[in-house]
């Protein structure tokens, strides 16, 4: 037997742990660089269509290449194309920051490469995830009771609450496919997630009611409570509602303690979409926003939104988890293990089967910052999110069409819907801030949404200016 050319051997499991080590220092040095000097980087990414997948090999290479070499066309090619959203003027949809902890705890994540199947996989995937679930809870105030589970994002967890509605309401489901009739209510203002969630689960979009909503753009309980009644007479099986705590475009908060008397009048499932707005209640004075959330079946709040936590980790709770359990638990020979009541198997409460272990990211975040400075975080938020909406309630060429209960403003130019298109064009060209638009009562509108680590007072005021500045072109 001959042996393969050096050239052409795999190479040594030692040769490649040494080869990290070293480029690993560069790249800590790199994301160091990076961090510390994210305003000196466009905001949005600056290529054109196709520019990345033009500029790259039609195929891979056949002989490996080093860390250096990667790193160098990562640098050169990739980072051209990245929209930052780690920058301190990132203020378009929601602002998020991927923290220091959080990037050190995704690394270790990573080289763990561990995968929480059931207990037995990976029990600190599991119970890790228990206890940073369980702190989140009790930060948010809410009571013992509420089983935690990490999903990729708030799309999926909707989902889930979607898919344990139906089997709370129409267990024959699960065995036999959509049950017909079944109809889900929610606000016209609410993510579209739960409509695609409706659709995942075979409910339909013809099934799915938009609630109308009130001035403040939050869901009318009347209108739904009539809504529901015209359904029933009509044959239909009401089985969900969702109901929002942080709107999309406005940030409005809907009435859960109402919409949770027609929920239970009905025998609904109540889900509260809480994924932006949730960690708003880890401030005292701002615990209220989850009144009546203690009645819903389940909540999802995104740590990837507003808690320092990098993409991608949403939580979801739920007070039901036997349903959640009964909806998705189907386990086939090779994964059954022997029952401890302690032993949670993370496969039977979702769609995946693998679970990564992004509750190690989480831990680190909740550690490091602790509940003090995440809380000082949150306010200096709402207060510069306050003091703007004051700029623009004093200026005479803006307005602002929106309450501001957390960290976002919805304001608009008084002019055309083209107009406060094109001064959002004319501030995004700019590559120093990035904002994004909405549409509230049919009129085109800006909204500034504060949320990273990295932002400060001065990143936020130089917005007002470069907007207030592009108004006047547009005036003359």
């Amino acid at each position: 037997m001959t042996t393969p050319a050096k050239s052409q051997q795999q190479g040594s499991w030692k040769e490649y742990v040494e080869d990290f080590r070293r480029a690993g220092h560069e790249a800590v040095d790199w994301i160091a660089e990076y961090l510390g000097r994210l305003s000196d980087h466009p905001v949005s990414a600056k290529v054109r269509p196709g520019e990345l997948f033009d500029s790259l090999p039609r195929s891979g290479p056949q002989h490996g290449e080093s860390f250096d070499t990667i790193l160098r066309d990562f640098d050169k090619i990739v980072m051209p194309a990245v929209t930052q959203w780690n920058h301190p003027r990132f203020f378009a949809y929601f602002a998020c920051t991927g923290s220091t902890p959080a990037i050190l705890g995704e690394m270790l994540a990573a080289a763990l490469n561990t995968n929480g199947l059931h207990w037995k996989t990976s029990p600190a995937i599991a119970e890790l995830e228990q206890v940073t679930l369980d702190w989140l809870r009790q930060w948010m105030g809410l009571a013992e009771g509420w089983f935690g589970i990490v999903y990729d994002t708030a799309s999926t967890s909707s989902m889930h609450a979607i898919a344990c509605a139906r089997e709370m309401v129409a267990p024959e489901a699960r065995v036999n496919g959509s049950t017909p009739n079944l109809t889900l209510y929610t606000s016209e203002q609410s993510h579209s997630s739960i409509e695609k969630g409706a659709i995942a689960a075979g409910i339909g979009q013809s099934n799915v009611r938009k609630v109308p909503v009130d001035a403040e753009f939050r869901m009318r309980p009347d209108a739904l409570a009539a809504m529901v009644q015209q359904d029933v007479a009509a044959g239909k099986r009401p089985f969900c509602v969702v109901a929002t705590v942080g709107t999309t475009s406005s940030t409005s908060i809907d009435p859960v303690p109402q919409i949770a008397d027609i929920a239970e009048k009905h025998g609904m499932w109540l889900h509260v979409d809480a994924a932006y707005a949730g960690v708003a209640a880890i401030l005292p004075e701002c615990r209220s926003i989850l009144k009546g959330a203690e009645r819903g079946h389940s909540l999802v709040v995104n740590a990837h939104k507003w808690l320092l936590t990098p993409i991608d980790l949403s939580a979801f709770y739920t007070r039901r988890p036997d349903i959640l359990r009964r909806a998705f638990s189907l386990v086939p020979e090779y994964l059954h293990v022997q029952e401890d009541p302690r032993a949670h198997n993370l496969m039977d409460y979702g769609v995946p089967l693998g679970h990564r272990f992004r509750a190690l990211k989480f831990w680190y975040v909740l550690r490091y910052f602790g509940l003090e400075r995440i809380q000082a975080m949150l306010r200096s938020h709402i207060q510069w999110a306050k003091e703007f909406a004051a700029l623009v309630d004093a200026h005479p060429d803006f307005e602002r069409v929106a309450p501001v209960p957390f960290s976002v403003v919805c304001f608009r130019y008084k002019g055309s819907d083209d107009g406060n298109k094109r001064i959002l064009e004319e501030i995004n060209a700019t590559g120093r801030m990035f904002l994004s638009h909405t549409i509230l009562n049919g009129r085109v509108v800006i909204r500034m949404a504060i949320g990273n680590l990295a932002t400060t007072w001065e990143d936020v005021h130089e917005a007002w200016t470069a907007l207030q500045a592009a108004a006047k072109g547009k005036r003359q």
